[in-house]
């Protein structure tokens, strides 16, 4: 995926085009022109064998697009099949030029129009053969959707998502929001979308994962010192893969042990030794130079049965931290922390500490019962999945799963420091730019992979990286190490499959 990493909105889009198209006097018809040209040599590339399209246009400038598309494969020797969704009437601006050029160069176009309710006329049934084609263009609704889609809109996607074509999306799937990636009652399938000028910052987090496909961008030609005029600059940014060598720097050839850092990791209650040696185990792949447990005694002398380079200690009162708090560069709490007496004490013991501390899982959720004093430091970094973001803001999951860049946002004005708030595009935050991550795949949703993410994040501020740099290029490596590893296969995919990845990529 090779696309430039500012993030946009889809009002800061429009004001792109309203500078383009006034301050440099580039017509709006010659963007939509672009835009068509750049789709249509994009799904040229990618579905070469393709002969036959439909192209399914509502009555904006989304579907404009959609009849230069259907042009330029009229002219191509293509069978299309062109829906218009809505009245021909309706169709105004750039959008009825692009209609007229269409019909000019011999295209046919069938008119669908949705009946009223109740209907004011019997009107002919929408024809669902007509999508037996090899490619569909979703060149229905673009980024100004601001309803939810329901009745025979919603028969209409339901109809291109339950077809056995290619769907390429025209600049977003229809029905996703283009400023949170929310689905907006319901959204077009795409295995590919094109997108225009600035890339939409909803086609990379939450729900459009599942809805975008492969994001494929142009930038229309339009100007660089366009980008310069806007007057809200962006502030979300894709994650590059390279993220970790602009941060990391190569060790000296003297370097020892004690200059990569001592992580603590606090956590493991009676039962749960497995994720906090996920969780540190992580941590010396990752490049930490010592790395030690504190966990509860009963299996405290296990826990390294098979890997000899953790140092565990057993700890029964909190109190007996505080040698190991003393020893540590950086803190980990929550994994297998689990939410008794002895975890509550524990975490109060770490938050006393006015050293840089990852709080995760168990953490969390004991974070969350806490008062609002004991809810705030600017040197911690928590690492909510939507459910535990949910209870620290006291809110339901849909409600953070609804916007998560807003969800973000309102967990660091609440609680500082930094925070990644993980799922499909996780997000990386601290209060200025908001980091989205594109790599990662499904078979992530197993057990384990937070605790993971908690050790590479921790062994990199041990080693001297900002919280803010070690969550962006932790973030990173925890993905693209779930990738490589997915090679064989995701389902099935283990935490700690990821371990030789971490090593190979933090050594990169």
């Amino acid at each position: 995926m090779n696309l430039p990493l500012d993030l946009y909105t889809a009002k800061q889009v429009r004001e792109l085009d309203h500078i383009a198209i006034n301050d440099f006097s580039i017509s709006g018809f010659t963007l939509m022109k672009r835009a068509a040209q750049a789709t249509f040599d994009t799904l040229l590339k990618a579905y070469p064998e393709s002969q036959t399209l439909c192209v399914v246009c509502g009555d904006g400038n989304n579907g404009g697009d959609g009849y230069v598309i259907a042009t330029l494969a009229v002219e191509a020797g293509f069978t299309v099949n062109l829906i218009q969704l809505g009245k021909t009437e309706s169709i105004k601006g750039d959008a009825l030029l692009a209609r007229k050029a269409y019909l000019q160069a011999g295209g046919k176009e069938n008119v669908y129009i949705p009946p009223t309710s109740p209907p004011s006329k019997p009107t002919p049934p929408l024809n669902t053969k007509l999508f037996n084609t090899d490619l569909i263009i979703d060149a229905i609704f673009g980024t100004g959707l601001s309803r939810d889609i329901s009745g025979h809109w919603q028969t209409v996607i339901d109809a291109i998502n339950t077809s056995k074509a290619k769907v390429v999306a025209v600049d977003i799937p229809s029905g996703l929001n283009a400023d949170t990636g929310r689905i907006q009652g319901i959204a077009v399938k795409a295995d590919l979308t094109v997108t225009y000028i600035g890339l939409k910052c909803g086609l990379f987090t939450g729900q459009a994962r599942d809805y975008c496909g492969e994001i494929s961008f142009d930038d229309l030609q339009v100007p660089e010192a366009v980008y310069k005029r806007l007057k809200e600059k962006p502030n979300k940014q894709l994650i590059p893969e390279n993220y970790l060598q602009q941060v990391l720097k190569p060790r000296l050839r003297s370097s020892h042990k004690g200059h990569h850092g001592h992580v603590l990791f606090v956590g493991g209650a009676q039962g749960m030794s497995g994720a906090i040696r996920l969780a540190a185990e992580a941590g010396l792949r990752a490049g930490a130079g010592l790395v030690s447990i504190a966990t509860d005694p009963s299996h405290a002398d296990l826990i390294n049965l098979t890997r000899p380079e953790l140092m565990v200690t057993g700890v029964e009162q909190a109190q007996a931290l505080q040698p190991l708090i003393e020893k540590a560069s950086v803190i980990v709490i929550g994994p297998g922390l689990g939410k008794s007496d002895w975890a509550k004490q524990l975490l109060l013991k770490v938050l006393e500490s006015d050293k840089s501390k990852v709080l995760d899982a168990d953490a969390l959720n004991l974070l969350s019962e806490l008062s609002d004093k004991d809810f705030h430091s600017q040197n911690w970094l928590l690492t909510p999945h939507p459910a535990e973001a949910a209870r620290l803001l006291g809110v339901s999951t849909t409600e953070i799963e609804a916007d998560r860049y807003q969800s973000i946002q309102k967990l660091v004005k609440k609680g500082g420091g930094g925070y990644i708030l993980k799922g499909a595009g996780t997000l990386v935050f601290d209060g200025t730019i908001t980091h989205v991550c594109t790599a990662g795949n499904p078979g992530m949703a197993s057990g384990g992979m937070g605790d993971v993410l908690s050790g590479i994040v921790a062994a990199l501020i041990a080693q001297g990286l900002s919280l803010l740099d070690a969550a962006i290029a932790g973030t990173q490596i925890h993905a693209q190490a779930a990738d490589l590893a997915a090679q064989k296969g995701e389902r099935g995919l283990l935490a700690s499959d990821l371990f030789p990845f971490i090593r190979q990529l933090i050594n990169e």
